[in-house]
């Protein structure tokens, strides 16, 4: 039983040159075409996801070849996009940059080639012509196969784009049109990538706007046949299973999860791991609410930018009392860098204010000089917990500017490559927290102990 897939991506020879924007104005021209999309990320990146679901209204997915081996991850894209019309596929950082920066591995490229997708290369001409033609044609001949089929050129002119196409072409590759630099284009940034499009004001519109824009310079028709001109890909086992048999879940058990302004970073995989295992996810804000919501018996505290609301968090004291009576009540909490740092005594903002915090875990959170633990790295359980054995392991991925006196101890990181480590993570009783973003699917034991943990909470409560 096969799929078609319907299926492209859109990758550039760096970051900053436009994915976001161009794949969040071509989901809404597919769907001003009344099809139905789903959108991916390649790599480990929250952000962007949420960009798309700005457009399309659901969830997107994540494709990464260092959490999950190649088959997995065709059948994750496969699980999910076996129903749309066309599925686009957003590039991480350069198109051929992998893990350590120095190898292909993770990297967009490497995703094209599991899943046997057209790429269109999206290139910044911003203070560049003709030097863009032995850029591409060295991406061209970098790999043997490199999936690349066509160019888009971004921020330049009618002008200019009229000049260039007939010399890539030349090379091989079809220009699909270009993009002028303008308002619709500029999404803003910080230290974490995107801002978070709950911050951008009208945000809807101007998406709206980007897209007819797009429609007048860009070939929307010629990459949906692009997309469609493809090799099927086969359902996955899991697809299979769902089209014969019902989903069989646990006793289901209710989980507070952070979400607002300040916590917002969480893989979608994740939580629909923790939702198929039996968890029915509660949100609830750290901002604003005043309690945790009720019939909770279990806590998921993601990443975020709390250190752009230290003033707020910690004026909330009735929130902050509920976390604490929380913990010391044993509730199963597992906190990932945003929600790490609010679990300290203190929270430093880069205005060096500082602010309590939590208070469960006892040291203070400052803003380092620069980047801290960039990248993808497994971690393994130095001891047993109450959610890993020792000598068991979890990948993940680290991107933190912020600090901590006390980083925790009872795992260890390592970086892939060059063998870098480093102690972290806090694992006392019903605590699982730390910098460390899990991804849970590449060992599910994590959200199987969770919510199992959760669920002999709630039993001891009914008893």
């Amino acid at each position: 039983m096969n799929n078609s897939y319907p299926r492209l991506m859109l990758a550039a020879p760096k970051s900053g040159s436009g994915k976001t924007m161009l794949t969040c104005g071509l989901l809404n021209a597919f769907q001003l075409r009344k099809l139905s999309c789903r959108s991916f990320k390649c790599g480990p990146d929250y952000i962007d996801p949420m960009f798309h679901k700005q457009v399309l209204g659901i969830d997107g997915g994540n494709l990464d070849t260092f959490f999950l081996d190649n088959e997995r991850v065709r059948e994750q894209f496969t699980d999910q996009a076996w129903e749309a019309g066309i599925s686009v596929i957003e590039g991480v950082m350069g198109y051929y940059d992998g893990v350590g920066g120095d190898t292909t591995h993770a990297s967009s490229y490497e995703v094209a080639c599991v899943l046997d997708t057209p790429v269109v290369l999206i290139l910044d001409c911003k203070g560049a012509s003709l030097s863009l033609a032995p850029v591409v044609k060295g991406f061209l001949e970098y790999k043997e196969n490199s999936h690349i089929k066509g160019v888009i050129l971004n921020r330049t002119s009618q002008l200019m784009a009229d000049r260039l196409t007939p010399v890539m072409e030349e090379l091989g590759v079809h220009v699909y049109g270009f993009f002028p630099e303008c308002e619709e284009g500029a999404f803003g940034s910080r230290h974490l990538g995107l801002v978070l499009p709950g911050e951008l004001k009208g945000l809807k519109d101007k998406l709206q706007s980007l897209a007819m824009k797009l429609e007048t310079t860009i070939d929307v028709d010629g990459l949906l046949k692009l997309a469609q001109d493809v090799n099927p890909l086969p359902l996955s086992k899991k697809i299979l299973k769902k089209l014969d048999f019902p989903m069989v879940r646990g006793e289901e058990v209710l989980i507070g999860m952070a979400l607002d302004e300040a916590f917002s970073f969480y893989y979608q995989e994740n939580l629909k791991l923790l939702e198929e295992m039996g968890a029915r996810l509660i949100p609830f804000s750290p901002i604003r609410d005043k309690r945790l919501p009720s019939g909770i018996s279990g806590l998921l505290l993601g990443g975020g930018y709390p250190e752009l609301y230290g003033r707020e968090l910690s004026e909330n004291e009735s929130m902050l009392r509920e976390i604490r009576r929380a913990s010391e009540h044993s509730l199963p909490l597992l906190a990932e860098c945003g929600g790490f740092l609010y679990l300290h005594e203190e929270l430093e903002t880069k205005d060096h204010e500082t602010f309590s915090m939590a208070g469960i875990i006892h040291g203070k959170a400052v803003p380092g000089s620069r980047l801290q633990r960039f990248g993808y790295i497994e971690v393994f359980s130095k001891e047993d917990t109450l959610f890993f054995k020792k000598g068991e392991s979890i990948r993940g991925h680290e991107f933190h500017y912020w600090e901590s006196t006390d980083n925790g101890a009872c795992m260890v990181a390592i970086k892939p490559g060059g063998g870098k480590r480093w102690e972290c993570v806090h694992g006392e009783g019903n605590l699982l927290a730390g910098f460390p973003h899990f991804y849970y699917p590449s060992n599910p034991v994590l959200p199987k102990r969770f919510v199992e943990a959760c669920r002999r909470v709630r039993k001891a409560e009914e008893n």
